[in-house]
């Protein structure tokens, strides 16, 4: 496991998890959050392999 130490909005930790899909590259952080878990587990799947740019694109136009 690798952790980076970091300060995230209490706002964001009181979402469930189920509920969050987190992404990250070598400089950035990004935490989508759903209305439910079915929309979340969806993105994940047709997201696969799609770069950053990609998935937020995908979720603005889909969410």
């Amino acid at each position: 496991m690798i952790c980076v130490k970091t300060e995230i909005p209490e706002e964001i930790c009181n979402i469930d998890d189920e509920l969050k899909a987190i992404y990250h590259s070598n400089d950035c952080v990004c935490i989508w959050v759903f209305k439910n878990r079915e929309d979340r587990n969806r993105f994940m799947n047709e997201t696969v392999g799609m770069l950053k740019e990609e998935r937020e694109e995908y979720f603005s136009s889909f969410y």
